[in-house]
């Protein structure tokens, strides 16, 4: 049996261990996985070895999800249809910690799926958990000159490919209620207004549900869609809205059964970006409250 302080360092830092996991992989069931494995290392560890006991559990953390990262890269060749990472339903102090709520976006987290494995670790600990570059050094296996050269690399990518703005909570919930009342009147015009003339609908059904083929671009394109999609529900659907990745969303339920998350990425009070997930498979993080941590 693992002594106690495994166990009490462990509890303290699971739910910082999973927000690493989770950002790096962009899948809450694979996140819970590696923190699994993490304890499963961690707790032979002897611990009078260990000087810092955060930092040596990131260590593990960060190892596992790399290993775990460079298989799923090989699963997405395969994916069916446009590939989303999967949503989590969070508490809602997320949202209070805006950096945090902005790395756990959809839209941010599409962004780190563009770096390389190494890249994306590298960036992941030093933005958003601000790890030196001794500590990610010893997490990665690389010398810290390189681990220099790499956050840089991935600082210029991400800087480039991320949303421009980051909305305030309180724009990102105005935008996200309007968007709902026009979705659930079927107000065309309501949609026009809130969306962005160049906002994008992402489908992600992983060949499981029916979902749209490729992206949907441009705001009448965008809403007609969405319209459409409304009058085929015919009152059998009902939505709500919930904290989901830090920031306010829309959940379609289907006679009562949860059949859709809508995560928006909100620019100047619009809706610039769309990303539904049907995939059952990626809805498991729905089922109760995800406490993120730095």
């Amino acid at each position: 049996m693992p002594m106690q302080g495994h166990t009490a360092a462990f509890v303290e830092h699971r739910n910082l261990l999973f927000t690493v996991a989770y950002e790096m992989l962009g899948s809450a069931a694979d996140a819970e996985d590696v923190v699994q494995e993490t304890w499963l290392r961690w707790s032979g560890v002897d611990l009078a070895a260990v000087r810092e006991r955060r930092a040596y559990l990131v260590r593990i953390t960060t190892r596992q999800a790399l290993t775990r990262l460079r298989t799923l890269g090989r699963r997405r060749e395969t994916y069916v249809g446009s590939w989303l990472p999967e949503p989590l339903l969070t508490t809602a102090d997320v949202a209070d910690d805006v950096e945090l709520a902005e790395s756990v976006s959809t839209a941010m987290l599409l962004v780190l799926e563009s770096l390389a494995p190494i890249e994306r670790a590298v960036f992941v600990l030093r933005e958003v958990f601000d790890l030196g570059h001794d500590e990610i050094a010893a997490a990665v296996g690389r010398t810290a000159t390189a681990v220099r050269q790499i956050a840089h690399r991935a600082r210029a990518h991400v800087v480039a490919c991320r949303p421009h703005g980051t909305a305030s909570t309180e724009e990102a919930r105005s935008a996200t209620a309007a968007f709902r009342r026009a979705v659930e009147t079927g107000d065309l015009q309501g949609l026009l207004d809130v969306l962005a003339p160049e906002v994008v609908l992402v489908g992600d059904g992983g060949g499981v549900k029916q979902a749209l083929p490729r992206p949907v671009t441009g705001a009448d394109r965008v809403a007609r869609v969405l319209v459409g999609g409304v009058s085929r529900l015919a009152g059998a659907g009902t939505l709500s809205t919930a904290e989901v990745n830090g920031r306010p969303a829309v959940v379609l339920r289907i006679d009562g059964e949860l059949d859709t998350v809508l995560t928006l990425r909100v620019d100047g009070g619009r809706v610039s970006g769309l990303y539904a997930v049907r995939n059952p498979a990626k809805l498991t993080g729905m089922e109760q409250t995800v406490a993120l941590r730095r």
